[in-house]
């Protein structure tokens, strides 16, 4: 089902403050929400309902927006010193003057020699390019094992989704998801490889996505609802 979007403001404290509206055919009441990661508000509604009514009753919940505005989590820059997880564990940025450039993983730090000022961006590029090698590994292992055929496997940075597979048999995932742990990164590649099967949320979908990624799902669900915002303050 699609969606149509345009944009408003709310009043917080006096200010002004841009509203990312979002009109749905699947939305039964409003719903306001904040991305942290964009500090962007977002107020969805079903596709006939009144915007000036919609925009009045966001307009009330001013003091909840204010108490999220301000628990909005920092950005944290991949520069030297920096701490990260990746696969779930915290890892530490180390530049060395005198280190060679390419980047290399020794415990639980990522060692990196070079031009300083070009660090951050160099880690940005690794982590995307392991994020690729290690989800195109486990799409066309996991698919192999289940008679499924990927058709290319694909990494952005999408903001409102962890991935997206077309009916092609083309996934595209975010490489974000290297930061997760890996039990979290594996029920994102079994949802993609259900979706091969059911293009859709149905129970058979659902019960699709359990067996292949061969335990129950909901817990890596879980867990991206509750820290996969933060995941997207790490920039270069």
């Amino acid at each position: 089902m699609s969606t149509a979007s345009s944009d408003a403001v709310l009043l917080i404290d006096g200010v002004a403050v841009p509203v990312r509206v979002r009109r749905s055919p699947r939305a039964r009441s409003y719903r306001l929400s904040l991305d942290h990661a964009r500090g962007e508000l977002r107020l969805s509604l079903p596709t006939r309902a009144n915007l000036k009514r919609a925009l009045g009753w966001a307009q009330e919940h001013e003091g909840w927006v204010r108490s999220q505005m301000a628990v909005r989590p920092a950005q944290i820059l991949l520069s030297d010193g920096a701490v990260f997880p990746l696969e779930g564990r915290d890892v530490r940025i180390c530049w060395v003057a005198d280190a060679s450039r390419t980047i290399r993983l020794e415990g639980d730090r990522l060692l990196l020699g070079g031009a300083a000022e070009s660090a951050g961006p160099r880690v940005l590029r690794w982590l995307k390019a392991r994020a690729r090698a290690v989800l195109e590994t486990e799409s066309h292992a996991m698919a192999l094992d289940h008679g499924l055929i990927v058709a290319s496997v694909g990494i952005g940075d999408p903001r409102s989704r962890w991935a997206s597979c077309a009916s092609s048999g083309a996934i595209r995932y975010s490489w974000r998801l290297i930061l997760c742990p890996p039990e979290v990164r594996r029920a994102t590649v079994a949802h993609e490889l259900a979706h091969l099967l059911h293009m859709d949320h149905s129970p058979a979908f659902h019960a699709a996505h359990a067996r292949i990624l061969g335990e129950d799902p909901r817990p890596a669900r879980a867990w991206l609802r509750a820290h996969g915002s933060a995941l997207h303050r790490y920039t270069a």
